[in-house]
Parts: structure tokens; C-alpha cells; sequence
């Protein structure tokens, strides 16, 4: 089947099966190997993309369903000049990143969590990271990651923390 979308903020046009998942559309179609497959029966979170701004699964999407719609992995989080977005620095700064394979998942919800919820408690931003699991950091590196994007998307700091 023909399926026009957007992804990363371009039109793309491909042919892909009907039953073909998004990440593999994604992955083997795209080369967008940000989006990483953990499960494979959306119990992890890391090939979590936001569709419509919405975070979903893409091991568990039929590429079918996307047609028509607008996607954002995680090549297309940062600046076009290749600067990393503030989210992406935050978790650098606050030691959010370790092997780095549930990284791309926890950048692009805690994306649409601060898109609704631009100063979110903590009970929240737990709550919208309940679907991404980690190995290696603990959650409480990744709280502080989110808390500290909220900050400088706020109010306007950069990665060093001097306020712009």
C-alpha cells in the first residue's frame, strides 16, 4: 500500500505492507535507528514516537495507521542545525543517559508532557513515564532530567544553566 505522512517534519511517500510495523517502516525504510525496539509488545517504551503529538508504541503501530498523520522520532527532537533540543541537554546534565537505549522513548514523552504540561509535578511526570522502563539510570536521574527541561523551557536557560 501507498502511504503518504509526515515524519520529522518532511512529507514522505513509501510502499510498505499492510501488516508492516511503524518500526520497522521506521528503521528499515527511514535508516531512523533512534526509535529502538526493547519488547516488541509495547510493555517498554523505548520505540516510543510521537504521532500527532501523542507518544504511542511503534512496534505496535500497523503503518497503515499513520497515513495522513505527522510523526517525530527522535532524529527529529533536535535543532535543524543539529543542536540538541533542551530536553535532550537536560538529560545529559542531570545524568538521565546511561547505555542510552530507553533514551530516545523518555525524550520524546517527557516532549509531550511538557507540550500539555510545561511545569509538571513529580507525581506527574511519573505518571507520564510510566510506560518507559530503564535498566540503568533509576528514575529518579530521569525525573531530575525532566524537571530541569521543564526549567530551562520556561524559562529560557541554556545546558550550563545561565538564563538567556
Amino acid at each position: 500500500m501507498l502511504i503518504q505522512f509526515t515524519c520529522n517534519g518532511k512529507a514522505v511517500q513509501l510502499e510498505a505492507e499492510p501488516e508492516a510495523r511503524v518500526i520497522d517502516v521506521l528503521r528499515e525504510t527511514l535508516a531512523l535507528t533512534g526509535t529502538k525496539e526493547g519488547c516488541g509488545r509495547g510493555e517498554c517504551g523505548a520505540c516510543t514516537i510521537l504521532l500527532d503529538g501523542i507518544p504511542v508504541n511503534a512496534c505496535l503501530l500497523l503503518a497503515g495507521k499513520i497515513a495522513g498523520r505527522e510523526i517525530m522520532t527522535i532524529e527529529g527532537i533536535a535543532g535543524a542545525d543539529g543542536s540538541l533540543h533542551p530536553i535532550q541537554e537536560a538529560f545529559l546534565d542531570k545524568g538521565a543517559v546511561q547505555c542510552g537505549f530507553c533514551t530516545p522513548g523518555m525524550v520524546l514523552t517527557t516532549k509531550a508532557l511538557l507540550d500539555e504540561n510545561a511545569t509538571p509535578e513529580v507525581g506527574e511526570i511519573e505518571e507520564a513515564l510510566s510506560g518507559n522502563l530503564c535498566r540503568c539510570t533509576g528514575y529518579g536521574k530521569i525525573v531530575e532530567g525532566v524537571l530541569e527541561a521543564s526549567r530551562r523551557l520556561t524559562h529560557g536557560s541554556n545546558h550550563s544553566g545561565e538564563v538567556t
